[in-house]
């Protein structure tokens, strides 16, 4: 496979230039405009960040690209799916409540917002994966997948699971539903939290298993029926069913590989990278600790793996920061350095095994061009 084009600017801009800007000239030089999106549904696939958190993208870099869309004949939405999680944004009301009180709404954006797995995370579509190793079909949000044309926008970050944040977690991740995002996270089945279920009976109504009974107004799964789909984690408001296993940090990063994928496959699909603010954790955290790095610009490719790899070779690159999660580690007279920023500011992760394995089943290329734009 012949080297990928990553374009790249930084955050510098001279007086007259705003950053909004900056990144739709980059976008263009990228060959954006090559895509053809008259009349088309045009997802961008973003995190609109949970309450507290203060790390997330501002709109302000959504309404350009949806600006963009725009100019070129589409119709663009924001998307996301729901949480597996407890949180701000388990279900689409309070998903979309989330939204708005980060900034994110028709006004702010210049688009609607659509939450692509529905009201209870559980509206989605089984996508078979091409060469998928681990995962044969994808539980991927149905309006991720009705969308024509796909663009990732994220925000590049640390991560204490996957090691980094970038396009292939902010598709793959965050674009399977609920029981996708069980899929990726766990190969176990799931219990029930007798204290918080409220007996409605709703899990055993998406049950396809006749898995779930109900003894004093509270559900029993039988792990011998339970298929592990995940479908009831969807369906319960009352986050009183959880999953029993979780994966190690190598297969979870080669199942959102696959998921991405999955999401990418069959259709164009155009990928921005915003390395700013860079946390060391997710941004579905209620809270946010300060950068780890420095601000490094925006990257932008139509190759999800080789715009993840260019964004993390900058990292890497980088000078830490010194009051932060990996300064104070190595700061520490007894941290083993690993030299890898990553490993330094989480050391239980194995990020590059999401690179190895997306390129191993196609979904792009690790060798690159870089072309930097001022």
């Amino acid at each position: 496979m012949e080297k990928a084009k990553v374009y790249f600017t930084d955050f510098r801009t001279q007086v007259g230039t705003s950053m909004t800007e900056k990144l739709k000239r980059l976008c263009i030089a990228a060959g954006f405009k090559n895509i053809d999106m008259n009349g088309k549904f045009v997802a961008i696939k973003m995190h609109f960040g949970e309450l507290g958190n203060l790390a997330f993208l501002r709109p302000n870099y959504a309404k350009a690209v949806a600006d963009l869309v725009k100019e070129q004949g589409g119709m663009p939405f924001l998307t996301d799916c729901n949480t597996l999680y407890p949180g701000s944004r388990k279900h689409a009301l309070e998903h979309m409540d989330c939204a708005n009180l980060n900034g994110f709404n028709t006004v702010t954006t210049g688009c609607q917002i659509i939450i692509a797995d529905g009201l209870r995370g559980t509206d989605e579509v089984e996508v078979p994966v091409k060469n998928g190793q681990y995962v044969k079909a994808a539980k991927i949000g149905r309006a991720l997948m009705d969308a024509d044309i796909v663009i990732s926008l994220a925000h590049f970050k640390g991560h204490e699971m996957t090691g980094f944040g970038g396009a292939i977690k902010n598709i793959g991740m965050g674009g399977g539903s609920r029981a996708g995002k069980m899929e990726q996270h766990s190969s176990g089945k799931v219990s029930v939290n007798e204290e918080l279920c409220r007996g409605c009976r709703r899990c055993a109504k998406e049950c396809g298993s006749n898995a779930i009974t109900y003894e004093n107004n509270k559900a029993h799964i039988n792990k011998d029926l339970c298929k592990g789909c995940g479908r009831c984690i969807g369906a319960c408001a009352f986050d009183a069913i959880s999953n029993d296993q979780w994966d190690a940090s190598d297969v979870l990063d080669r199942k959102m590989a696959e998921y991405a994928q999955a999401i990418c496959q069959d259709r164009p699909t155009f990928h921005i990278n915003i390395a700013t603010d860079i946390s060391p954790n997710c941004d579905c955290h209620g809270e946010n600790d300060g950068p780890i790095l420095p601000n490094l610009g925006f990257f932008v490719s139509f190759d999800p793996v080789a715009v993840d790899q260019a964004s993390v070779d900058a990292a890497l690159k980088a000078t830490p920061i010194e009051n932060s999660q990996l300064g104070d580690n190595l700061a520490k007279p007894d941290w083993k350095k690993h030299n890898d920023h990553f490993l330094d500011s989480n050391p239980h992760v194995n990020w590059e095994e999401t690179l190895i394995h997306a390129e191993k089943i196609g979904l792009g290329t690790r060798e690159y061009e870089l072309k930097t734009i001022k």
